[in-house]
């Protein structure tokens, strides 16, 4: 009985050792897996290991665009602040080449969507003293700049325009989904989204349309929703728009301003901006403003 004994702590001793030799082997030759063997993983390691079914943040900030409207959440006025800023700088730099063309202007853009493209980057540039000197009198009423999105600083930069269908992707600045140029197409069909025909839901900064489909080369028309012209005196204000009347081989073109009551009776139907106007497509809002 004795001899059995013996020989079965023998045998559980031998086992013991050949257990404790494995496990120094083992761990030996993985020092990191010795390292955190008997301890909890902390919180945050646990909450960042990958899940392949949860979706994973984008790498770079720049190519969210939360609401798919293919603008990047950083290029858009996300503050009620910066908004007002820009819809004021916007509708103003327009409105004030009606009383004085600048000469930053481009001479051969300016037709009815290069005036929104002019406001629109004045509008997103640093207000500073170079900046009023290149501009001419007649803009101080703009000493609040966008601060957020000076073009200097922006995620686009100058290319400020979309053009394709789509959410943004990180690839879309050099696929050239975004442009410098932007006709009235492409800026009713890309950098704005519809809210109403009619004209108790517009907005100062604003677009309408008109679209006159037998025209072939310029078939859309843009004009800027101005709202109370700051301008005006207190009997004329009111709901004022500003457009250029585009350009031809003849004709340069020029900028007017124009109340929605007198569009109203317009001797040509086509621009009279009512719901009955079957040309009349309605008040569009930037992106940036959304």
């Amino acid at each position: 009985m004795l001899g059995i004994i013996k020989n079965l702590r023998l045998g559980f001793g031998l086992l013991l050792t050949i257990l404790v030799v494995s496990l120094v082997s083992y761990f030996s030759s993985q020092p990191n897996r010795g390292a955190s063997f008997g301890k909890l993983l902390p919180v945050s390691s646990i909450t960042s290991l990958p899940n392949d079914h949860a979706p994973r943040p984008p790498a770079n900030p720049v190519s969210l665009d939360s609401d798919n409207d293919g603008i990047p959440d950083s290029a858009e006025l996300n503050s009620f602040r910066e908004r007002e800023n820009f819809k004021r700088a916007f509708t103003g730099i327009a409105e004030m080449q009606f009383y004085l063309l600048s000469n930053e202007w481009n001479k051969e853009q300016r037709d009815c969507a290069g005036l929104v493209r002019f406001a629109w980057r004045e509008a997103l540039r640093r207000h500073d003293r170079a900046w009023f000197q290149k501009m001419g009198p007649g803009y101080e009423f703009l000493a609040t700049d966008v601060s957020a999105n000076y073009l200097d600083r922006g995620p686009i930069g100058e290319k400020l325009f979309r053009t394709d269908f789509g959410s943004y992707k990180p690839t879309d600045l050099a696929a050239a989904k975004f442009s410098e140029f932007a006709d009235a197409r492409t800026l009713k069909n890309f950098n704005s989204q519809f809210i109403s025909r009619d004209r108790q839901f517009a907005q100062p900064g604003d677009l309408l349309f008109y679209h006159q489909p037998w025209v072939q080369k310029f078939p859309y028309h843009v004009m800027i929703f101005v709202g109370e012209s700051p301008t005006a005196t207190q009997a004329a204000r009111g709901g004022w728009v500003v457009y250029h009347t585009g350009a031809s081989a003849v004709d340069e073109g020029t900028v007017k301003k124009v109340q929605l009551s007198v569009l109203d009776q317009h001797p040509n139907k086509r621009w009279r901006p009512v719901e009955s106007n079957p040309n009349f497509l309605g008040f569009y809002r930037l992106k940036i403003l959304e």
